[in-house]
């Protein structure tokens, strides 16, 4: 598709940073984060998808998805701070 003769990309996809904006670990970022680079990661139950994430205030990780995706209700306890973050 093609918007003033640039090219959009329709395969963007985003996920809601996990950065923790505060000491207790209680108030995330939240912002949409890019995913700027797709890769595989091998293990034991097969390759993992991964990525690199950028949001606005330019926090980034890197990570298998489901360890970068926010974890909301009951599955919050379980995830919280199970973030893969690399700096």
């Amino acid at each position: 598709m093609f918007n003033g003769g640039l090219s959009m990309d329709d395969n963007a996809r985003f996920l809601d940073c996990p950065e923790y904006m505060d000491d207790e670990r209680t108030v995330r970022c939240g912002l949409p984060a890019e995913v700027v680079y797709r890769y595989a990661v091998a293990s034991t139950d097969g390759p993992l998808e991964s990525a690199k994430i950028l949001c606005p205030r330019q926090h980034w990780f890197n990570g298998p998805i489901e360890s970068l995706s926010v974890a909301t209700g009951r599955d919050a306890a379980f995830h919280q701070g199970q973030g893969a973050r690399s700096r």
